[in-house]
């Protein structure tokens, strides 16, 4: 995979594959890199370089089992892995709450753009 610079503008349909590993519980409640408060049960990802509110494509690859998500922070910083799914985006394409899988990740919408005053 090549490395993408920060706030790299990511094309509709661009996919890269690698470990996707479960956001930690322990954030709940904390502030997100973009400012909003981190809920577990919602499907958000951290992602290291996507713009805040793009939607992903996450697919397992073993079961073969995907959800949308949407970019809400920075992350992983652990080398190999390229995403960080909530709780409940994780479990919902088969990964345990405390693990990690093998995924595919596939840029399927943009992040909104900001009305300027």
């Amino acid at each position: 995979l090549r490395v993408l610079q920060e706030n790299a503008i990511r094309p509709i349909g661009s996919t890269e594959a690698g470990l996707a590993a479960v956001y930690s519980d322990r954030l709940h409640g904390r502030l997100t890199a973009n400012g909003e408060r981190y809920d577990r049960g919602r499907l958000t990802a951290a992602h290291k370089t996507l713009p805040f509110g793009s939607q992903v494509k996450v697919t397992n690859t073993k079961p073969q089992m995907s959800i949308t998500v949407r970019s809400n922070a920075r992350g992983p910083t652990q080398a190999g892995r390229i995403l960080d799914p909530s709780p409940t985006a994780a479990r919902a394409i088969g990964i345990h709450p405390r693990g990690m899988g093998e995924v595919t990740a596939e840029v399927v919408g943009e992040a909104p753009k900001l009305a300027r005053k």
